[in-house]
């Protein structure tokens, strides 16, 4: 094993060994993981064939919460984009793309939109945030697809409002271009925009959906839009090696995710911002430069940054659960800024029982241990 495996194994055993965890929680097995999906209705059936069965199940539940005609199933996010774009460029005769420099695909995917399916991006803004209605309009050149990721992840998990969101697509409308929403993590989204999920589902041209990134799934993705793009969405999946032989224990997954975790996803919002203001009073106090952002996250997932190493950091992260069997933070990365490091918490099911006080102690022994690293 290299240095990073060695480093991965020992912060996932000392997680595993913590008797609290305030972010993302406890790493499960594979054994358990299987056994909380055996505990599920229906799995006398038979198992899903090139997408058949449980797969379109699944397919027709997706579409039914986000008010689609219908939605396919994706092995990937990654693919089921790459598939989105790919069709609307056909449909529009415009291979360009406006989206934010932060977003997925700029981000993540090795420049596979030019490399597969020769598109071209470009930018309305390179602000931390969702681009607004007047940037869409300024653009300087068509665009055949608008493309917002809700939230902005690498931006802190940032949404705009219920009508920026609503003027942003309309200035998109008015140049002629339709609109794709990343929404990955839309189902935390309902709290903050005050509208359910079809209502904001309801606002783009087509949707793709994570059942990893929010419900806890082992993989997977749907996109979701009109019968016709869907039809030719399941065309390019076969071209791009999508049609899986079987896929049921992804998909019983997302389906447990549905069930088990969408609904808990407002609780998970609320307590986000108890926590984040707990950890940015807890911190500003004994850490110098601190900073909490959003300062009120605007989904259950925010970021802290430090005027630190990440390497100090990290090393503290997992004495702090070693030796305290408390786990506070998952691992650090170097931030944009020189010598400032930046974490992702993101509160679930876990850190619903960490109250202020909780969250002022854990902090004041991870503190501890960044000072004696």
């Amino acid at each position: 094993m290299t240095s990073a495996d060695d480093e991965k194994a020992r912060r996932i055993a000392a997680i595993r060994s913590c008797d609290r965890v305030l972010s993302h929680g406890k790493p499960p097995t594979m054994r358990e993981r299987l056994a909380r999906l055996a505990g599920r209705d229906g799995l006398d059936g038979p198992v899903d064939m090139y997408g058949d069965g449980i797969v379109a199940e699944l397919e027709h539940r997706v579409a039914g919460l986000l008010g689609t005609e219908e939605a396919v199933w994706f092995p990937t996010g990654t693919m089921a984009q790459q598939v989105a774009l790919r069709c609307w460029a056909g449909r529009t005769g415009n291979p360009v793309v406006a989206l934010h420099p932060l977003a997925h695909p700029e981000m993540h995917e090795r420049g596979a939109l030019s490399a597969l399916s020769g598109l071209r991006t470009v930018h309305p803004t390179t602000a931390r945030r969702i681009p607004d209605a007047d940037e869409v309009r300024g653009m300087d050149e068509p665009f055949g697809t608008l493309m917002l990721e809700l939230p902005l992840r690498d931006a802190g998990f940032v949404l705009p409002t219920w009508d920026e969101l609503t003027a942003v697509v309309e200035a998109a409308r008015e140049r002629d271009a339709v609109v794709h929403f990343d929404g990955a993590r839309l189902w935390e989204c309902p709290p903050h925009f005050g509208h359910p999920l079809d209502e904001i589902a309801g606002l783009a041209d087509s949707v793709y959906v994570s059942f990893y990134k929010s419900l806890g799934g082992v993989s997977g993705a749907a996109l979701a839009g009109p019968a016709d793009f869907a039809a030719e969405a399941r065309t390019w999946r076969h071209r791009y090696g999508g049609l899986v032989f079987q896929q049921w224990p992804a998909v019983l997954a997302a389906l447990d995710g549905l069930d088990h975790e969408l609904p808990r996803l407002p609780e998970y919002v609320a307590h986000a911002k108890g926590v984040a203001a707990a950890l940015r009073d807890a911190l500003a106090a004994g850490a110098g430069w601190v900073r909490v952002h959003p300062e009120v996250p605007h989904t259950h997932q925010f970021q802290v940054w430090l005027a630190e190493s990440p390497d100090v950091l990290n090393e503290a992260t997992v004495r702090q659960a070693e030796e305290t069997k408390t786990a506070l933070f998952g691992r650090w990365a170097p931030a944009e800024v020189p010598g400032v490091a930046m974490t992702e918490v993101t509160v679930g099911a876990s850190a619903l029982e960490w109250d202020p006080a909780t969250v002022g102690d854990a902090v004041a022994d991870f503190l501890r241990l960044v000072a004696a690293a």
